[in-house]
């Protein structure tokens, strides 16, 4: 691209950043992480990769094409578990920019592998590919969003990746669906895995020859490197408290990411179509269609986040969300405890798909990325998000492979796990999460350092703002009471 498109300023720059990048980016998460869960019974998957036909197949042999078929799902999270944690060293070494350019370079040469195998052995390779490419891209695209945003809207600008990763959800819903009643052959699931291939390139694509100009924050951060550029930085700072309070940040980041997954996200976005087909009885088409449907519902309810997270906090947000999908859960448990001829259940229990889906993105699709890149000091803010990151990679993996067989075997009591976890969300962090809205990076930094102990964090946060805005109240009022008695002043 010319220099001369890119010579953008301000707010056209960041729409230009959120839709050349933060788009595409999140897109490919969303759309990959689900993209084979509804294509491996199809009649030509099932012709080309016989070794995980769980369609033909009984007995022993079903039970272990089920196991292949899942470990071989789940090589796209365990490629994105060390494309994350690689983050924590390239991103720093190397720079943001080319991070995510590789990063969409291999997400790329991992859809065409995988849109063109025709033996399992590519397709693995393929799919672990393109795995590393999404966490290299999921470890980057958030830091270097909070830096790029001013704190007034920081909050919206990475709301949006949970936006894109529902988008990228329910394209991937319904194009599978569109293939899979309109067509026959090969291209009712090579057509769906190579349409992303248009994120990748879309990604790669875009290198502005210049950024933003935020004075502030660019001189704030200057100032803290400044403090901090004699001090060796090490990993290992993570698992120490010191004056920082570095482990506290630390933990309190991969505790979120772990309440992302084991609170039943990824369950109901990648399984819901074996949710409503194998969990409550319904026909292939049926259940196809409402996970369209419920895929669909989520991408609309993210523009909730979008409009709350800079105005009520991310308290609220992750408060509200983990409490909302705690009670989905508990319904969907009761409501599946019923056989499938229970048409009543079957309505209640498609219901609370739905409401899950709703409250999911208010605070952990997106939020909680938001979160980590906030409370991270500026030395090792890559390393704090991108660790806690591959956490959720780690915690989406465990889910992946047990939900199937879990589903089959222990029914409606899977859902009770992830009530419990998710009733724990609310506690956690109405003692253990201050609130970060409407602060700077740099600001965030010295709430952690300068409040009395780990336990009086929260408070020393809300007391701090309280006294931030009592003074600009006062200094507003006298400015007023000056311009009053010396009406000069004002002019």
């Amino acid at each position: 691209m010319s220099k001369r498109a890119w010579n953008l300023r301000g707010e056209t720059l960041a729409l230009a950043q959120i839709l050349a990048v933060v788009c595409p980016a999140y897109t490919l998460f969303g759309y990959n992480q689900s993209g084979l869960g509804s294509l491996v019974s199809l009649p030509d998957w099932v012709k080309h990769f016989p070794e995980i036909d769980t369609v033909n197949t009984t007995g022993r042999q079903e039970s272990y094409n089920a196991t292949i078929q899942g470990v071989v799902i789940a090589t796209f999270t365990l490629g994105a578990l060390p494309g994350c944690l690689s983050c924590s060293y390239t991103a720093d070494k190397f720079g943001r920019r080319p991070v995510i350019f590789f990063g969409g370079l291999f997400a790329l040469i991992g859809q065409i592998l995988e849109a063109s195998s025709s033996e399992l052995a590519q397709m693995v390779v393929g799919r672990t590919i393109l795995g590393a490419g999404i966490g290299i891209l999921s470890g980057t695209v958030p830091t270097w969003q909070s830096e790029c945003s001013s704190s007034k809207n920081r909050g919206k600008h990475v709301a949006l990746d949970g936006l894109f990763i529902a988008l990228g959800y329910m394209l991937q819903a319904w194009i599978n669906l569109g293939f899979y009643q309109n067509q026959t052959g090969p291209v009712t699931w090579r057509a769906p895995v190579a349409i992303p291939i248009v994120f990748a390139l879309l990604l790669m694509d875009y290198f502005p020859s210049r950024v933003a100009s935020m004075v502030r924050e660019i001189a704030s951060i200057e100032s803290s490197l400044e403090e901090t550029a004699n001090s060796a930085t090490s990993l290992m700072d993570l698992l120490k408290m010191g004056e920082d309070r570095l482990l506290y940040r630390f933990g309190i980041c991969i505790l979120l990411q772990f309440f992302q997954q084991m609170s039943g996200g990824n369950l109901i976005s990648v399984y819901s179509t074996v949710i409503f087909e194998t969990g409550l009885g319904l026909d292939a088409n049926t259940s196809r269609i409402l996970s369209g449907g419920t895929l669909t519902w989520k991408f609309l309810s993210c523009f909730v986040s979008f409009f709350t997270i800079d105005r009520f906090g991310r308290r609220f947000a992750l408060m509200v969300s983990g409490g909302g999908m705690a009670v989905c859960m508990i319904g969907l448990a009761i409501s599946t405890s019923f056989p499938h001829t229970n048409y009543a259940a079957q309505i209640v229990s498609v219901l609370f798909v739905f409401l899950f889906n709703f409250f999911i993105p208010i605070g952990f699709l997106g939020a909680n990325f938001l979160y980590c890149t906030e409370v991270a000091p500026i030395r090792l803010r890559v390393a704090m998000s991108s660790i806690s990151t591959a956490n959720h990679w780690l915690w989406n993996f465990v889910v992946t492979m047990i939900t199937s067989v879990a589903i089959d075997t222990i029914g409606y009591q899977y859902y009770i796990v992830f009530t419990c976890i998710g009733f724990c969300i609310p506690l956690s962090v109405y003692f253990l999460y201050p609130e970060t809205m409407g602060r700077t990076l740099e600001e965030i930094d010295l709430v952690f350092r300068e409040s009395p102990s780990v336990w009086a964090t929260v408070r020393f946060a809300k007391k701090s703002v309280q006294e931030v805005q009592s003074s600009t109240e006062q200094a507003k009022h006298e400015v007023e009471h000056e311009e009053y008695y010396n009406p000069s002043i004002g002019k």
